[in-house]
């Protein structure tokens, strides 16, 4: 793939399409990249850390190759009492996430970073969103699995979709951040790294 090389190109490092949906609706011109980042977490790795250290990781591996782009990363991990929950893959394991987590308070984080390797610029944060699941019958886990069937998802459940019937509650400061990039926190640091977004520039 042939990216922009130009200044203020700016540049997804992700394959996800919930990512580039959310990014969108900035109405910001963007190229896509992959990373190749490998996920795995390290030894006594917690989720927060890991999902920082992945999104930093993934920006910092597209920014490699462009570097005068600017380049997001992101990544988000489940954590469930201090325990990483990935991507399920399978209908097996997602119904063993689900019924781990149902009944249950499990915090979503998720991190973005911001890096342009030209002008050093690096920033990262991350949106914690504590998501509360409901005492959910096995019938209901397996009929929500063969409708929506989110291997792909952390967590096993899309909350912009059907998962939202798994819900009780949902608390976090950055609406877009459960579903994968917590665009308040993108805006502000494309901003910082002198990204020009409609309707926040200067007239």
């Amino acid at each position: 793939m042939t990216l922009s090389q130009t200044p203020r190109t700016l540049i997804l490092g992700s394959t996800s399409a919930y990512r580039r949906e959310l990014l969108s609706r900035l109405r910001h011109p963007f190229e896509v990249a992959s990373p190749e980042v490998d996920e795995a977490a390290l030894p006594g790795e917690s989720p927060r850390d890991l999902a920082c250290r992945l999104a930093l990781a993934k920006a910092r591996a597209v920014a490699e190759r462009f570097p005068q782009a600017i380049v997001i990363g992101s990544d988000q991990v489940a954590d469930l009492d201090g325990e990483a929950l990935g991507k399920p893959g399978d209908h097996a394991r997602a119904t063993a996430q689900l019924r781990r987590m149902r009944g249950e308070l499990v915090v979503f984080q998720t991190a973005v970073a911001v890096v342009c390797a030209a002008s050093g610029f690096v920033q990262t944060d991350l949106a914690a969103v504590r998501v509360r699941f409901r005492a959910l019958s096995d019938a209901e886990i397996e009929t929500y699995l063969r409708a929506e069937q989110p291997y792909d998802c952390a967590g096993s459940a899309k909350s912009e979709g059907l998962g939202i019937v798994l819900l009780e509650s949902i608390d976090n400061d950055d609406p877009t951040a459960l579903v994968g990039l917590p665009l308040i926190r993108t805006c502000r640091m494309l901003r910082a790294a002198g990204i020009d977004l409609p309707g926040t520039a200067a007239p």
